[in-house]
């Protein structure tokens, strides 16, 4: 049995309670309008944020190790699972409300994952290419233009925009980090580009993913960062980087990864706010951006 699906349980726990640590931080920190790398400094101060920042770390080179053998497809769709851990933790510790469309789409979640990982099939990454080091910079500088448009929505629509490209640069860092799981030799690590696009683009996540989780509803930020990132690592890892599929199991894989994504596309539209503050509209003149509380 690979170890990776051991790496993929864990992480998908780390990444529920970095979802859940994270969000409670962002709730208390003045909402932003633009794309100011700032925030995650102004972030930093609060204890809970640097904890969620640690378990999504312990996530990350969870989901590092988990690549090295499982096909995209099926971990960026488990990243989703975490969803699912930060709702219930939520409920348990934060005392959250969730409305029973949301609760039906977290089992279906959970079911669309464990159609998936019935049909995986552990197997090495290919190499990637200089084609693909080319687009992913090309990605980086995109997610960045449209980030500058995005950041300006407020309530359930900023959260989703900002988490859907939030989830694009995760994406592409998945991207690169599957090939980069099968090197061995750390001097040919450092020595790779794909590793510093891997870096960039999960900071450029982690501000956009801030941002979306500070307009409102986390559970609309992370589903739909999400779905945003489990299509294009899909699609790029069964045709570029030779992710595979159980024979005679195609029909499974193809169901799971719908109905996964039908669920976290669903929490985008049925989440509603866990948290409200108050940020100045302008100098003395406060303004409420949401009206639901947990």
């Amino acid at each position: 049995m690979s170890s990776g699906w051991y790496f993929l349980a864990a992480m998908i726990v780390a990444y529920g309670v970095a979802n859940l640590l994270q969000s409670i931080a962002a709730a208390r920190t003045t909402v932003h309008h633009t794309l100011d790398p700032g925030l995650l400094l102004r972030l930093a101060v609060h204890r809970t944020y640097l904890f969620g920042v640690g378990f999504q770390v312990v996530g990350f080179l969870l989901a590092f190790l988990a690549r090295r053998d499982l096909p995209l497809f099926l971990v960026q769709a488990a990243v989703a699972a975490g969803l699912g851990v930060t709702a219930l933790l939520g409920v348990v510790v934060v005392k959250w409300r969730l409305p029973r469309a949301e609760v039906g789409l977290l089992v279906l979640l959970f079911v669309g994952i464990g159609g998936l990982v019935a049909s995986a099939q552990p197997a090495p990454a290919l190499p990637i290419g200089v084609t693909g080091v080319v687009w992913l910079g090309g990605v980086l500088v995109l997610i960045a233009l449209l980030s500058g448009f995005a950041v300006r929505l407020q309530g359930a629509p900023g959260s989703v925009a900002l988490g859907s490209l939030a989830g694009l640069a995760f994406s592409a860092a998945a991207v690169a980090a599957r090939p980069l799981a099968s090197l061995h030799d750390p001097g040919a690590l450092f020595r790779d580009p794909l590793l510093y696009l891997l870096v960039a683009h999960s900071i450029v996540g982690q501000l956009l993913l801030g941002l979306a989780m500070q307009r409102g509803s986390t559970t609309a930020a992370v589903a739909a960062m999400d779905a945003a990132g489990a299509v294009p690592a899909a699609i790029v890892g069964l045709l570029l980087l030779g992710d595979q599929v159980r024979p005679g199991l195609e029909w499974l894989a193809a169901v799971g990864f719908l109905m996964t994504l039908a669920s976290v596309i669903g929490l985008t539209r049925y989440a509603e706010p866990q948290h409200h503050h108050s940020v100045p509209e302008s100098p003395g003149q406060p303004r409420a951006l949401s009206s639901h509380a947990a």
